[in-house]
Parts: C-alpha cells; structure tokens; sequence
C-alpha cells in the first residue's frame, strides 16, 4: 500500500510538472508599444511584443476598417497615443476577442491593400508584428524588380513584337509611289538639369546604428540628406530628389527603384555607420563590388547595410539563374562595367572634398556588394559619413555646422565630375559645348585657344580680359575658367 501510495504521489508530482511547462509554453503575450510612421505610400503600424503570438489581418468594408487579431495578447500600451496624422488611420479601437485574444481595428480613411510580418528579437527590439498598409497606385515600385531583370524582361518583349510582326499575314511594304511623310525639323533638346537622388539610409522600425549616446544613425543621415539636397538645389543645372524626406521604411530595391523613376543620372547613399569597436572613425566612400569587398571592414559594413532589408519581410538577393548564362554574362557585363567605372571616378573626387572637412577612415574609395548600390544603369556611392560608434564623431555628426561641411563636400565632389563630364542634352553640357555660363560671363579654356583668340570671340579687348583674370603675361593653361568682361 505504501508503495502504491508512493507511486501515486510522484504521478501526480509529474501531471503538476507537466502542466506547468505547458502554462509556460503558452503564456500569454501583451503589446508593451504601438509605433506608427507614415511615408507617402504607405503606412507601418508595429506591435512591439513581450513574446511571439499568432495574428490574423484581415479587411472589412462599409466603412473601410482593418481587423488585426492576436492570440493569448493583451494590450499593455495606450494606442491613443499613435500620430496617425499623414496615415490611411482615422482612430484605433481595441478590445478582447471572443474566445481569447486582443482585437485592434484600424478605422481607415483610403483604400489600402494590408500586408504583415514578424520580426524575431534583435539587439534593439523584441518579437514584433510589422503590419503595412500600401496605398494601391500612389507608387510606380511599389513591387520593384531587379533591374537587370527589367532589362531583360524588356529585350524579351521587344524581340517577341519583332517576331510576332515580321510573320502576321498579308504584311505588304507600303507603297513606293506614296509621298514621304513631311519631316519636321528637329527641336533642340532642353537643357535639362542634372538629377542626383540623394538617399538617407534607414528609417521607421530601421534605426540603423545607435551611438553611444543614443544617437540614432537615420536621424542623423536624414538632416546630412536634406542638407545636401539643399545644396544640389541651390546650384543651377542640378536637381535633387529625396529618395527617404521622413522617418520611415524603404526596402533596399525599392530605394533604387525610386531613383531610376525619377530618370536619375546619380545615386548616392548616406550613411553614418558603426564598427564592433569605437575606435574606427573617419568618412569612407563605397562603390559596388561583384567579386568580393576590398577590406575587411568593408564586407563587414555591407553585410549589415543588406541585412536591414530583412525589416522588408522581403529577401532582396540577386537571382538570375532562370536566364541563359550568356545573356547574363553579356548583360552583366555592358552594363556594370560603365556604370562601376563612373562611380569609383566621382567616388575619387568625393572622398578627396570629404578629406578637407573630415579625417578619412580609408584613402581611397572601397568596395564590397552593397545592394542599395546595385544599380546597372545608374552610378551609385554609399557614402559612410563617420562612425557613430566613436563618440567624439557621434558629437561631431550631430553638430549642424559640422553636418553642413559634410553636405558641401559631397556636392563638391559630385559637381566638380559632372563639369568635367556632363550627360548629353543637360545644362553643363550646353554650357561646354559653347565655352559659357548661362550668364555669358565665363570661358573654360581649351586645347589650342589664345588670348587674342579669345578676346576676338567674345568681343572685348585683350588688355581688358587679362586686367580681369589678373593675368601677366600671354601663358594660359587648358581648363582654366576666365572670367570675360561684359561689352
């Protein structure tokens, strides 16, 4: 009897284990914060969670609303708080599902087609529920291919029309007796700005790296952006075009999506990163590498700027194993070659103007497979501004001056490139095709020019444009911009 009594005492010993691993196993979860960013195409509501539940998105009609169930989730946070303001939310309701669980309901004010993810923790964050609202239509990407794909997709299409073309039926040549249609004379070209899209790395749930003393890399990186938009704006014959102007989330594709929609002849990626150690400091400048980074630190830098598309819920890798491998190769080839030997000429440049208002992590421009860099048509830099790891530059980047001698410098580089090798049809290239300024008043001195020759062209004597341009004798030297007095 004792024995049995023994045995029965240690089954239910284990029934009461049993239970209690299993209560641990489904405790319940609670949303300890609501954050909420609005971006022009679409809105990111994220559930910070004590530990990974079950939810269930789903739209309703009549009025527009979105019902967002969880499981063993209770609300710990007050979503009264959220800025919808800028968002498709009108107000947020919450309350207990029946049969258990937390039920929020977003009233919406525009269509939108819902979307959503979970995050595993990482070193800011815990479990967390992403829910995107996307605006149908707001965005020409708002599902950007890789555009080497485009490329491809495209060569396909417009072989398959010649094809289709050249075998339908009772296709005749127009008669040869018909008169020509009449030519119209060709227009000239506007002289079109010069488009540099200028992106701030990170934003919403991204922070990017965090300095010691809190500074938060898609903060900073945005004020240095707007600056240097700013400064791309402010001189004739440019344009900017603000891949991120707020603080939210763009995927890596998507941010190069952008540029390539706004017809951009430059793209250039701002970053303020961090190291394992605080000691790193200085700019650097990176281009794209497809055969491996040129430092340690560089693949280094690049498998964490990549890893932040993973806050995408998306995989952003580069696939086109279901091409012929020739058509690769030669697709690969033409257009990357030009394209990579452009950006690490302006990346030269760049990192020489940084090297007057900053010290220089690196001498000379790195590279390694930055997927925000991977762009065919379209030079790209990724421009690491400082380490904000180190703390006397995290200081220094939250400095405004110290943030405006970095926007200059950057410009610097790009324009002294684009003087020198303008894109056909812009404004520079105008200006350089006939030795002037818009305003008249400059010559840029070319192979074979003289004094005289020059003083001739422009109608102004010669004693007068050397008198101008402080010059002492005849010698002149290609290249130099003279200064031409006006008549």
């Amino acid at each position: 009897m004792e024995m049995k009594a023994a045995a029965a005492r240690v089954l239910r010993l284990l029934a009461v284990s049993f239970f209690a691993l299993v209560a641990v196993d489904v405790q319940a979860s609670s949303v300890e914060s609501m954050r909420l960013w609005a971006a022009p195409d679409h809105a990111r509501l994220v559930f910070d969670l004590s530990a990974a539940t079950n939810a269930n998105v789903f739209s309703l009609q009549n009025p527009a609303r979105l019902v967002i169930d969880l499981d063993d989730t209770q609300m710990d946070t007050d979503p009264s708080t959220l800025p919808l303001h800028d968002s498709a939310i009108t107000s947020v309701r919450t309350g207990k599902r029946e049969g258990g669980g937390l039920r929020v309901v977003l009233e919406l004010n525009r269509a939108i087609e819902p979307r959503h993810f979970t995050l595993t923790p990482n070193d800011q964050y815990g479990h967390r529920l992403v829910v995107d609202l996307e605006y149908p239509g707001e965005s020409a990407v708002e599902n950007p291919i890789d555009p080497i794909e485009a490329m491809i997709r495209e060569q396909e299409i417009q072989a398959q029309r010649a094809s289709t073309q050249a075998q339908l039926p009772g296709s005749v040549e127009p008669p040869r007796n018909e008169a020509p249609a009449a030519v119209q004379e060709a227009k000239p070209h506007p002289r079109r700005d010069i488009i540099i899209a200028v992106d701030a790395g990170h934003g919403g749930e991204d922070p990017g790296a965090i300095g010691p003393s809190g500074t938060r890399e898609k903060d900073v990186v945005l004020e240095i952006a707007r600056r240097l938009a700013s400064e791309v704006n402010g001189t004739e014959g440019f344009k900017a075009v603000l891949v991120r102007d707020g603080d939210y989330y763009l995927g890596l594709r998507q941010r190069t999506a952008l540029a390539r929609e706004q017809k951009a002849d430059f793209f250039v990626s701002v970053h303020a990163d961090a190291f394992t150690s605080p000691r790193p400091q200085g700019s650097s400048v990176y281009a794209l590498s497809q055969r491996g980074a040129t430092s340690e630190t560089a693949q280094w830098l690049a498998d964490s700027e990549n890893r932040s598309d993973l806050i995408g819920g998306v995989d952003g890798s580069l696939s086109l194993r279901d091409k012929d491998q020739v058509l690769r190769g030669v697709l690969l080839d033409l257009t990357m070659t030009a394209t990579l030997n452009d950006s690490l000429s302006i990346g030269g440049q760049v990192l020489e103007q940084l090297g007057r208002v900053n010290r220089l992590h690196k001498s000379r421009v790195e590279q390694a497979g930055f997927m925000v860099l991977k762009s065919p048509d379209i030079p790209s830099l990724l421009i690491e501004v400082g380490f904000i790891s180190n703390p006397d530059e995290e200081r220094r980047l939250r400095d405004p001056v110290h943030q405006g001698g970095l926007s200059q410098a950057i410009f610097s580089g790009l324009r002294e490139h684009f003087q020198r090798y303008p894109p056909p049809a812009s404004l520079l290239a105008w200006q350089r095709d006939n030795q002037r300024s818009p305003a008249g008043n400059e010559y840029r001195i070319q192979s074979g020019d003289t004094l005289s020759a020059i003083a001739v062209r422009h109608g102004v004597p010669v004693n007068q444009l050397k008198q101008v341009n402080d010059i002492n004798g005849d010698v002149i030297r290609v290249g130099q911009v003279l200064q031409i007095p006006r008549s």
